[in-house]
């Protein structure tokens, strides 16, 4: 019979040093000969990302192949990805990347110790003018890559970088082969080098509202003359691919569902492939990003899915799908060799992985892990798809973690506390993996829910589009509604419900301590909360996102001012912890410290903790652990039970 103790003061052995420390960050990944290369951040050097060789089938330890003080992490549009490439078929194989200090790109010979650079140094008032980021192999030993220009007015081109060094001193070296974008991506050569093609965007469009795939002949000098495929203002392709000379495969919206499509050169007719009410695709937050591999010019491997994703065979001729039955909550496809695919992957039991995956046989092993050493499965949430209806009849969608821990209840007749979680973006989409942070939690018997609330990607264009002009409305009100149903189906307690979320989740944070009364307590980390200042603070890929969630500024300036949290401080009645990071370019501290400043005005308990050296999210260890156990440590002074975090004051 399993112990009885009070909810939320659950004995765990899973610590917040476990969360910062035991995990690090994977990226993207790539075979190498009888290794695997793949992006792993390191928490306890300050974030920094680095690159590590794993053996494939031989005896061997992994070895670290950029050294610091290098940081494999570029900046374009400001979220990075897609920041280095293994260069083959020279006399080395070598690594090209951009390192995050200067946004140079270098190229590290493996083997060496010292990268030598490929592009000048552009800093100007201690910013890096030029940035660079998804390189590509090109012809004459260079590669292609997207090229950021912020010396004027921001600008974007797919260029291409000479691998001799020639243009670390003359910027004239780089040649520009696109015309100026305000935002590019997706630069893919077909495979005779003949032809190119890449996506691109203006404002006030995000990728996932309407991009336009171009496809130019890549001839003589100067830039290409293109033409545009597919695409519109209100049909966002992502991740073109050459199949073939003649064939482009890429995935569309234009159903209302990101659906793969075959685009035929010659014939210039686009077929979809796919007619499914499911996601092949999600938001292009990061350039790279891919949802879908060549397994050969007959087959695509895809994710494809919903609230979880699964992998499936899509046949580029018929359009037939098989899915290929594997036990991982999400798949993303990164590299298919010799029968074998490389993939990102995750579960509830083992977290974020680098797994190898047999095609015929399904075997599947990893590489590497996100989590060093796995949690006590003891301690371990499930996961449950949470579906409930908001106010206007629409479904909402959540994932919900009850707490758990073998051997231990709650009190006859208590009810646990629930912390909300609100995914930022808002664009984004709660996914169901084994997140330490929400094991932290559990394991204590403190509930999670995390809010795939309207304007979440995973479930369609409409979904997706029900926050159009309605941020701090609809997200606000989704929310709500899953707490209530929560309530209201006898699984968490009413009087002790709670809210955190970063950035636009923060937002919702704030906006739904201002405009609703069913919460107890909110943390917001690095939120929103001023949007004038936003709309006019921020950097060039968000800074007219707002148009579309909100309105167009500065005409809509009255419904900036009535939505922003800060002007209804007045309204906040539960206490906030609020957590942001000094160097924050994306939501600057003035957003955190306005909102302490009309809170310790109204007299209401907050706290406001300012961690020096990070920045959009926290990459360094020990701010990771502080902000974790600060977060238990507010929810079990307001709820009222005990913990062995170190008490935080409030104000």
């Amino acid at each position: 019979m399993p112990s009885k103790l009070p909810y939320g003061s659950w004995p765990s052995t899973i610590s917040a040093n476990d969360v910062a420390a035991g995990t690090k960050p994977l990226g993207g990944a790539c075979f190498h000969g009888q290794n695997v290369i793949v992006q792993e951040g390191r928490p306890a050097e300050g974030g920094r990302i680095t690159l590590v060789s794993y053996p494939l089938d031989q005896p061997g330890e992994p070895i670290e192949l950029i050294s610091k003080p290098y940081n494999v992490r570029s900046r374009v549009h400001e979220y990075g990805g897609a920041s280095w490439k293994l260069v083959t078929g020279r006399l080395q194989d070598a690594i090209v990347f951009t390192n995050f200090a200067d946004q140079r790109v270098y190229l590290q010979q493996l083997g060496q110790v010292t990268p030598i650079a490929l592009t000048p140094d552009s800093m100007s008032g201690g910013n890096p003018q030029l940035r660079f980021a998804e390189f590509i192999d090109g012809p004459n030993r260079s590669v292609l890559a997207i090229m950021e220009d912020l010396r004027s007015e921001p600008v974007r081109h797919i260029v291409q970088i000479p691998l001799d060094g020639s243009a670390a001193q003359d910027a004239t070296r780089i040649r520009v082969l696109t015309a100026p974008a305000r935002f590019v991506a997706a630069p893919r050569l077909s495979p005779s080098g003949k032809m190119l093609t890449w996506i691109s965007w203006e404002h006030p469009n995000m990728p996932w509202d309407g991009t336009q795939l171009h496809l130019a002949e890549v001839a003589g000098n100067g830039q290409l003359e293109d033409t545009v495929i597919a695409g519109a203002q209100d049909i966002s392709i992502m991740q073109p691919e050459w199949v073939d000379e003649d064939r482009i495969a890429y995935v569309s919206d234009e159903s209302g569902w990101w659906n793969p499509y075959i685009h035929q050169v010659s014939s210039a007719r686009a077929t979809r492939l796919v007619d499914r009410a499911a996601e092949f695709a999600g938001p292009l937050w990061q350039v790279g990003s891919a949802w879908y591999v060549l397994e050969d010019q007959r087959t695509l491997l895809c994710s494809y899915g919903t609230g979880t994703t699964k992998l499936a065979r899509v046949h580029a001729l018929t359009g037939g799908l098989e899915d290929l039955p594997l036990p991982f909550t999400r798949v993303r496809p990164l590299q298919v060799r010799d029968g074998w695919l490389l993939a990102g992957t995750s579960s509830m039991t083992q977290g974020e992985q680098i797994t190898l995956v047999n095609l015929d046989t399904l075997e599947h092993r990893a590489v590497a892990g996100s989590i060093a050493r796995l949690p006590d499965p003891a301690m371990l949430p499930q996961v449950e798809e949470f579906e409930c209806t908001n106010v206007a009849g629409q479904s909402v969608h959540a994932l919900l973690y009850r707490p758990r821990q073998d051997g231990l209840t709650g009190l006859d007749g208590e009810l646990p506390p629930y912390v909300t979680f609100v995914h930022g973006g808002p664009t984004a989409q709660a996914a169901a993996t084994l997140n330490a942070t929400i094991a932290y939690y559990t394991s204590r018997g403190i509930g999670v829910v995390d809010v795939n609330y309207g304007g979440s990607t995973g479930y369609g264009r409409d979904y997706r589009n029900r926050l159009r002009g309605q941020w701090g409305v609809v997200d606000v009100a989704d929310t709500v509604s899953v707490i209530k149903a929560l309530v209201a189906r006898g699984i968490a307690d009413p009087a002790r419900m709670g809210i955190e979320g970063g950035s636009a989740g923060g937002w919702t944070v704030l906006s739904a301590l201002t405009n609703s009364e069913v919460f107890r307590a909110g943390i917001s980390r690095y939120g929103v909360s001023d949007l004038v200042a936003l709309v006019q603070d921020t950097h060039d890929f968000e800074s007219q996102y707002m148009f579309s969630l909100v309105g167009p500024y500065p005409e809509a300036a009255e419904l900036y001012e009535k939505r922003a949290p800060i002007n209804h401080v007045s309204k906040i009645s539960c206490p906030v912890l609020l957590l942001q990071g000094d160097e924050d370019l994306v939501v600057p501290p003035s957003q955190s410290q306005v909102v302490a400043d009309a809170l310790a005005a109204r007299g209401i308990p907050h706290a406001y903790i300012l961690f020096p050296g990070e920045q959009h999210g926290f990459r360094q260890s020990e701010n990771i652990v502080s902000a974790l156990e600060s977060s238990l440590a507010f929810y079990a002074q307001i709820f009222g039970f005990e913990t062995d975090a170190p008490a935080i004051e409030l104000s």
